[in-house]
């Protein structure tokens, strides 16, 4: 049943851009509607019998053949504080495809694809008590839908760190730049997490926002200060509430102030599509997450000299 939703995801792709978003809705136990952006999605499938050794995270409910690669299942449900799903009969998987890795989530039942105004996605109010594993909130016909953090469910269970290898390190320190100073725009906790830390073992400072709409304000402010405070370089996620990275990115290309900034888009989302929507709307470089060499290479490539 769920399987026909994701034929039509091509239909989407002329969102992005505008900062809309398509979201595939599903469910964990309740009448809670969650979601998940489309273009992380590659199949959605009844649960397959799952595999499951004694050593696996308490979150993995086990593992199975997909497509002739062994990849982990993680039980949604579980880790957003539902009853598990492993055994549940009518469970779904969700096969998902995002920093360079392919795994499937359990959830209850999918239910369709919708179009999401990035403007009216905000950051959970902390009284909900999703804490940091729901990234953004909105209405959907009157009511709630919650944007899951994948990355952040995936982070704690597999907590291994990519470390910035020797050589570029020493690169980053013999490079004159002109300014060092980078604005890191991600609504992700884990993303800026590891974002700050590599750009600091480079000895950039750095300045934070949580979306696009942040990151632009904060733009504008700095660039009416003083010099030693403006913005060298803006590295960004793409998928944000209230403005995404394409939006952002176009925002800065149309402000007279602004538009000299190098743009660097730093995605879970990889792919052909995303290479394009980069050229589309003026970004300088994209990178899928996380690759500290390669991203640390190329912002020492952009930044002033």
């Amino acid at each position: 049943m769920a399987r026909p939703l994701l034929d039509t995801v091509e239909t989407f792709t002329r969102l992005a851009g505008h900062n809309r978003v398509a979201m595939l809705l599903f469910r964990l136990g309740d009448a809670q509607a969650f979601g998940i952006n489309v273009f992380k999605v590659r199949e959605v499938l009844r649960r397959p019998r799952l595999e499951r050794m004694p050593s696996m995270h308490e979150l993995v409910a086990g593992s199975f053949d997909y497509r002739g690669s062994t990849i982990p299942v993680v039980d949604l449900a579980a880790a957003m504080g539902y009853p598990p799903l492993a055994s549940a009969d009518g469970a779904h998987l969700i096969v998902t495809e995002f920093n360079r890795s392919v795994q499937g989530f359990l959830v209850s039942d999918v239910d369709r694809i919708v179009h999401v105004d990035g403007g009216n996605l905000a950051a959970p109010p902390p009284a909900l008590g999703y804490g940091p594993r729901v990234n953004a909130v909105t209405r959907l016909e009157g009511n709630l839908m919650a944007v899951v953090d994948v990355e952040q469910i995936l982070a704690s269970v597999d907590p291994r760190v990519a470390e910035l290898s020797e050589r570029v390190r020493q690169a980053a320190h013999v490079q004159l730049a002109a300014n060092r100073r980078v604005l890191v725009v991600d609504d992700s906790l884990v993303a800026r997490t590891q974002l700050v830390d590599l750009f600091r073992k480079m000895d950039l400072e750095c300045v934070v926002a949580k979306d696009g709409s942040e990151g632009l304000d904060m733009l504008r402010s700095l660039a009416m200060g003083p010099a030693a405070e403006h913005i060298a370089l803006v590295v960004s996620d793409i998928e944000m509430p209230a403005m995404d990275g394409y939006a952002l990115t176009r925002a800065i290309r149309e402000d007279a102030q602004l538009r000299h900034l190098k743009v660097l888009l730093h995605s879970s989302l990889s792919g052909v599509f995303n290479e394009a929507m980069v050229e589309r709307v003026g970004a300088d470089r994209f990178i899928a997450k996380f690759q500290p060499d390669v991203l640390a290479t190329a912002v020492l490539g952009l930044l002033p000299t």
